[in-house]
Order: C-alpha cells, then structure tokens, then sequence
C-alpha cells in the first residue's frame, strides 16, 4: 500500500494526499536525491521548472513525485528533516500533505502563494 497518493488538489495544480493517518514526528515522504543540480544548472532552468527544486544541506535537489507535488502552505503540516517530509503534527487520511517552501531557500526566487491560510503570507520567498 502506498503511503501517499498524488491527486488534483484546492491549493495548485496537484498535490500530494496522505493514504493512511500519520503521527507526528512519522516520516511522510522520502526524497529520491538522485537528481541533485548544480547552481548553474539551477539558473538556466525555467521559473516552472525552479518550483521543483529544493535547496537543502547545501544540495540543489530537482523533486521527484510525490514530493515534487507537495503544495506550499503557510501553515504546513510537514517540515524537511534529512531529505524528508516530516509530519509537523498528526495528519489524518485523506490530509493534502503541505510544506514551508521558504525552509529550503534558494537563488531568491518568489511565487505567489495560495495556500488559502487566514494568516497567508501572500508570496513565498524561496
């Protein structure tokens, strides 16, 4: 049984959804870091292409699915810890699975959030 499905979602485009309950601490996605680009290779991608990449430990990381679809919120219920989502708090099955995009920062790219928070900060500096 997968763990977590990729479907069309509220927030953008498609976005990841919890097949089962997660507790909090329980790793929700693990990233496939195969696919890690230099800076350069970074620049010359396109603004859609750069939302797919993560910026962690110093690795320039381009998201395979799932973890590529996981949605921004400003209220997320994951966080990034040793190349995985990490659930924040329990999550229960059905959940659209959100990160902070702004923990991985990079390059000084900015999108528009519409995470649909009370409290959305409105743009996401990565």
């Amino acid at each position: 049984m997968q763990d977590v499905v990729v479907k069309k979602s509220k927030i953008n485009g498609y976005g990841v959804f919890a097949a089962r309950d997660f507790k909090k601490g329980e790793i929700v996605i693990k990233w496939d870091i195969s696919h890690q680009l230099n800076k350069k290779d970074v620049d010359k991608l396109s603004n859609k292409d750069k939302k797919y990449i993560a910026y962690y430990k110093k690795k320039y990381i381009l998201n395979q699915r799932p973890a590529k679809y996981v949605n921004h919120s400003c209220k997320a219920n994951t966080y990034i810890k040793n190349f995985c989502d990490v659930a924040k708090r329990n999550i229960k099955k059905g959940e659209e699975i959100t990160g902070n995009y702004s923990e991985d920062k990079h390059s000084g790219f900015e999108m528009k959030c519409t995470c649909g928070n009370k409290n959305c900060r409105k743009t996401i500096y990565l």
